[in-house]
């Protein structure tokens, strides 16, 4: 009966271990994209991070570009559900508009992905393949929550979802990227903290607020 058990989960042990290691794979390339670029990083130098063979690094990713998309579509793909979880925590839309971006600084400086996903991006010209459209997922996603604030009560009268959302993605992607270039992102809380009291004041229905 052991055998039987363990020959029904081999497979779905096979399959874990190959999403960790892809995982160990996608972050490790991202560590070096982040700090070396697209051009000056090799598939042999990620499988060196990882400790593995470029043939087992071209089995999870069959071309750097290939990695290169993965990486974006990662440093993307982690907010729907980090919104999610906000939200279950009970904050209202303008709280977790709030907290939402709270958390993108902090992984701005932190988080290798969301630092190789926004370098991918300026290095779009040197990377053969067509990667994920920069800011329209923050935009549509922004502009969602934005809409439920509007229902709610919380935004300010006569702004709009899509404005709120189009000048939040602006104010913030473009406060990060400056705080990159001037000080590697280590004065990014700080230049959020000023970015978001001031918009935050501008955006917010003030008389729901104090309520």
């Amino acid at each position: 009966m052991n055998e039987n058990r363990t020959a029904r989960s081999s497979p779905e042990l096979k399959q874990e271990r190959a999403i960790q290691t892809r995982s160990q794979v996608l972050i490790s390339a991202a560590e070096l994209l982040s700090t070396k670029g697209y051009r000056n990083t090799s598939m042999q130098d990620v499988a060196d991070r990882v400790g593995m063979t470029k043939g087992a690094v071209y089995f999870h990713f069959r071309t750097k570009e290939a990695l290169a998309v993965a990486v974006v579509q990662h440093h993307y793909g982690q907010w729907p559900d980090t919104v999610r979880s906000i939200k279950a925590s009970g904050l209202g839309p303008m709280d977790t508009i709030e907290e939402v971006l709270n958390r993108a600084a902090t992984a701005f400086q932190t988080d290798p992905v969301m630092q190789a996903g926004a370098r991918l991006q300026l290095e779009r010209p040197l990377i053969d393949t067509n990667l994920p459209q920069p800011y329209v997922d923050w935009t549509t996603l922004l502009t969602q929550l934005f809409a439920e604030a509007e229902h709610a009560g919380e935004l300010r009268a006569g702004i709009t979802p899509q404005a709120a959302a189009r000048t939040l993605v602006g104010a913030f992607f473009g406060m990060q990227h400056i705080s990159d270039t001037l000080t590697h992102r280590a004065d990014l809380r700080e230049r959020w903290h000023e970015t978001r009291e001031i918009l935050f004041y501008s955006l917010r229905n003030q008389s729901a607020h104090r309520s």
